[in-house]
């Protein structure tokens, strides 16, 4: 069984970069698979044979909205829509402030929707609070995901 790691889907390179430097100043261990396009997302979840390299599914997906070629709303709806990945924790990590993104998140069966801050020391607590949420304080169901952190 491999280790457990987060799926963070993101296509802004700073904002990946201050997603994995939050995790790291929080002393977030887990592996974190990047990937930068909806695309490359629906291939790593729903293609293991190739894509994830004989990985397990991910103990958490950190997903942003406005992804190219696949946008974030319909990974998550293809999340949910799937046996094998529909018990996944899903989060949507974006800068929308549109509420018909937050609406819809919900409708499709997102877990939690987080606004990133702009400002870096609350993007960093932001980040230590689903951290410890999602990999340390929540149950997943049987066959999502190990303790972590």
């Amino acid at each position: 069984m491999s280790k457990p790691y987060i799926l963070l889907v993101e296509d802004n390179p700073d904002d990946v970069e201050l997603t994995q430097r939050a995790f790291a100043k929080n002393h977030i261990a887990n592996d974190v698979v990047v990937l930068r396009d909806g695309a490359e997302a629906c291939d790593f979840l729903f293609d293991n044979s190739k894509a994830r390299n004989g990985r397990a599914l991910p103990q958490v997906i950190l997903l942003d909205l406005k992804l190219p070629k696949i946008s974030g709303l319909e990974v998550l709806e293809r999340i949910r829509a799937d046996a094998e990945t529909r018990l996944i924790p899903t989060v949507i990590l974006t800068s929308s402030k549109q509420e018909e993104d937050l609406l819809e998140g919900y409708r499709l069966g997102v877990n939690s929707y987080v606004r990133k801050p702009v400002d870096f020391n609350e993007f960093v607590e932001a980040v230590r609070q689903v951290g410890l949420y999602w990999l340390v304080l929540n149950e997943p169901p049987p066959g999502v995901g190990g303790g972590g952190m």
